[in-house]
């Protein structure tokens, strides 16, 4: 892994995970879940602290830290395993209207990356950005919450359901140290 999406254990990190193309796949009930259950399994058992998210259509925010010291390697891990579950999701939900579409731009740009791979999911250039002041902190909040109504979508923001902003949204928080 390049040293620069290397993070230090120590604070908190502002994520960006962007399907490549924009395409909006998390307008789909059935693949939000994936990526829900995802960032579940990681606050359970990778030790990752989630303090704000939003999911949008074709991009996830959040802010974050891992209490392991493994911040890169868990939102690695995520990513792998989060592409290979929408991935296979999406080729075989026989609802999925846009499913030769979607499959055949993963698959170009899986073989247009450096990587050379089958399909590409997640675009490769979304490093953890480092909080290093409360103001800063506070700026990536209101950018996350406020993602939604700026892309309108909403009015307010407690009033989109993948996000932090609304309090019955999919996602427990962690309490912030």
């Amino acid at each position: 892994m390049s040293e620069k999406y290397k993070t230090d254990s120590n604070g908190l990190y502002f994520v960006t995970f962007s399907v490549i193309g924009w395409i909006d796949v998390f307008i789909r009930r059935e693949y939000q879940e994936i990526l829900i259950d995802s960032l579940q399994y990681c606050q359970k058992n990778k030790n990752l602290k989630l303090y704000c998210y939003c999911i949008m259509p074709s991009h996830v925010h959040f802010i974050t830290y891992s209490e392991n010291n493994e911040l890169s390697g868990t939102l690695r891990d995520m990513k792998s395993f989060t592409a290979k579950q929408l991935l296979k999701a999406i080729s075989e939900n026989p609802q999925e209207s846009r499913k030769e579409w979607m499959l055949h731009q993963f698959k170009y740009y899986g073989k247009i990356s450096p990587q050379k791979q089958d399909f590409q999911f997640w675009k490769h250039d979304n490093h953890p950005f480092f909080l290093y002041s409360e103001k800063m902190i506070q700026q990536k909040v209101d950018y996350i919450h406020f993602n939604p109504v700026d892309a309108g979508f909403v009015n307010q923001p407690i009033e989109w359901r993948m996000s932090s902003a609304n309090e019955d949204g999919p996602i427990k928080l962690d309490e912030r140290v």
